[in-house]
């Protein structure tokens, strides 16, 4: 009895990962989607907002703050930040941290190359570190890619692909976070030759590239999944999304999508049910794909747009049929949308806080402004806007674009050098 019942223990804990912690590895999630699997959080806050377990500012410095969100992983904390090591930009570089998940307290630093310094350009990390095991993978915003021990931060491979490849620095610099499927990494480079480099996640050497579409790579972060009997890998560049088969690299499809102002796509696109969702800021707005297999390719057939649904940097949630939000110029103002997923159209609109990201977890919305740092916890229903709290964060500079991460019943918050720890656990 007692072996049938530990096998039964081995296999549930194998199968079922969230029953004893619910981590947060991957920017957005595991699944990319923003949805913590967490349950047992409050559902409403006292003035003031959950309280709070700790915060630090030593992810890096006020004059080149990071824009990257955090991972969490077995106890620790992973974040990037730029240091400046002397007296002027030229010696300021990357830096990868890993914080005690308890305390907030450093655990080791990593040097990832120079750093981006464009004042005129937000400078600081933007990418956000990804946890595979026992390592962890990061794109630093001037295109190197890192791989480390999670325990000690010691390098196992790193490469700089921006110079190995001659790529042109998009410019915002790169954005992406990476993601680790099966036995790779996928980078979206955007350089002449190679729009995407696959890497092998154990050694770092190019498993596969895909050639060269005539644009760089944009700001968001890669989509990955299976459909006609491929693994298809989504991302965006600077004039639309590029859709590659995950084993060889071949394109399958593109979708021209412009924005008017930039060029900026930062959201990653979301797959369900044999369809894709893209959106974007500046009025370009978002579309729902039918992805339809001919032979071995791919045809995108447009099923709807609305160009009044255009999130640019903060992130959307799917749930239950519903796209929720922030809206950047719908009717010549910006709002928090719920919007209809299957004909795009809007269930409600709502001033809110201002605009920014987004997170989900148990029947509950975290949205933050990102222009004054306002945290609103919002109930999750397309029957209207409904606040159940609402905080502001205490101190920080700089815009607030790092999205809010739920995991182990705490909220993270990260904003420039800044990072608080708050406790979002059902009180008993």
């Amino acid at each position: 009895m007692m072996i049938s019942r530990t096998f039964f223990l081995i296999t549930l804990l194998v199968l079922c990962p969230s029953v004893i912690a619910a981590d947060w590895t991957v920017f957005n999630g595991l699944n990319r989607d923003k949805v913590s699997p967490e349950t047992g959080l409050l559902k409403s806050w006292k003035e003031g907002g959950p309280p709070l377990f700790w915060k630090i500012d030593t992810l890096g410095t006020t004059e080149l703050p990071g824009y990257g969100s955090v991972t969490v992983a077995e106890g620790r904390i992973f974040a990037t930040g730029n240091v400046r090591t002397g007296s002027n930009d030229q010696e300021a570089h990357a830096y990868i941290f890993a914080l005690d998940e308890k305390t907030g307290k450093e655990l080791w630093r990593y040097r990832n190359g120079v750093a981006w310094t464009d004042k005129a350009r937000h400078p600081g990390e933007r990418g956000t570190p990804t946890v595979d095991g026992d390592r962890l993978y990061s794109l630093s915003a001037m295109g190197r890619v890192a791989c480390l021990e999670t325990a000690t931060g010691k390098e196992i491979w790193a490469r700089d692909l921006r110079e190995e490849y001659d790529v042109e620095l998009p410019e915002w610099a790169f954005a992406e976070s990476l993601f680790v499927d099966g036995d790779k990494i996928a980078v979206w480079i955007g350089a002449p030759k190679a729009a995407v480099v696959a890497l092998n996640k154990m050694t770092g050497k190019t498993i596969w590239t895909t050639p060269g579409t005539g644009q760089y790579g944009n700001y968001a972060s890669m989509l990955a999944f299976n459909h006609g009997g491929q693994r298809i890998y989504v991302n965006s560049n600077r004039k639309g999304f590029l859709g590659v088969n995950g084993e060889t690299g071949k394109q399958l499809f593109y979708i021209e999508h412009v924005t008017p102002a930039g060029d900026i796509m930062a959201t990653t696109p979301h797959f369900f049910d044999g369809k894709l969702f893209i959106t974007s800021g500046y009025s370009i707005g978002s579309r729902l794909y039918r992805l339809d297999i001919e032979g071995e390719t791919i045809k995108p057939h447009q099923v709807w747009s609305n160009k009044q649904f255009d999130n640019q940097l903060g992130g959307i949630v799917i749930k239950d049929g519903y796209v929720y939000g922030a809206t950047m110029n719908y009717k010549g103002g910006r709002n928090w949308t719920c919007m209809k997923l299957e004909d795009g159209s809007s269930a409600w609109e709502a001033p809110g806080v201002h605009i920014g990201s987004i997170a989900y977890a148990d029947e509950m919305l975290y949205c933050m402004g990102e222009k004054d740092g306002i945290v609103a916890l919002v109930k999750a229903t397309p029957e209207k806007y409904e606040e159940s709290g609402r905080f502001e964060l205490p101190e920080g500079v700089g815009p607030y674009w790092a999205h809010p991460v739920i995991a182990n019943k705490k909220l993270f918050i990260r904003h420039g050098k800044m990072l608080y720890c708050f406790d979002v656990a059902e009180q008993e």
